[in-house]
């Protein structure tokens, strides 16, 4: 009977260990190995699409009401990629992506570097950060919103910025 009590003693301990943890993990978000494959394909799918200057596709990319760099929703998005052409000679390579669990869904930045496949030789064209907020919807993971900023931190022609002149503290 003694071993009984304990073992139940036991078995509640262990659970409510296991609850807590599981319970304050999906509160402050928590990304599976399967939701980290999942947004890596979502990256590469919104660079893919972005570089065949595919706008609904591109668009799909992201919520209904997600924005980019402050033009919001589906329609808007579709025709911002339209009015910039499909005929781009530039190729998206994106880099060092790093993700954050949120109770929301997750953050996301990445470093892009766009390349102009029509210079010879192959030249680095622009440098951006994104800085993403990212949802799971049903559809899988979409973007809810991205800010593209430029790169500072290296001045045109591979040199260090002056802001990036002096040593790191």
């Amino acid at each position: 009977m003694r071993k009984l009590i304990l073992l139940l003693l036991f078995s509640f301990a262990l659970f409510t260990l296991v609850w807590s943890f599981t319970r304050n993990s999906a509160a402050a978000g928590m990304l599976t190995p399967q939701d980290h494959a999942e947004i890596q394909q979502l990256y590469s799918q919104y660079y893919l699409t972005i570089d065949a200057g595919d706008s609904e596709a591109w668009a799909n990319t992201f919520t209904a009401d997600g924005v980019f760099n402050g033009t919001r929703g589906h329609g808007a998005l579709v025709e911002f990629i339209r009015r910039g052409g499909t005929d781009r000679p530039l190729r998206h390579l994106h880099s060092n992506l790093k993700l954050v669990p949120t109770a929301a869904g997750a953050d996301g930045h990445v470093y892009v570097v766009q390349i102009d496949i029509t210079a010879k030789p192959i030249s680095v064209a622009t440098y951006s950060r994104y800085d993403d907020k990212l949802v799971k919807t049903v559809e899988g993971w979409r973007f809810k919103s991205r800010q593209r900023s430029s790169d500072t931190t290296i001045a045109p022609g591979g040199g260090r910025s002056a802001q990036q002149t002096a040593p790191p503290r």
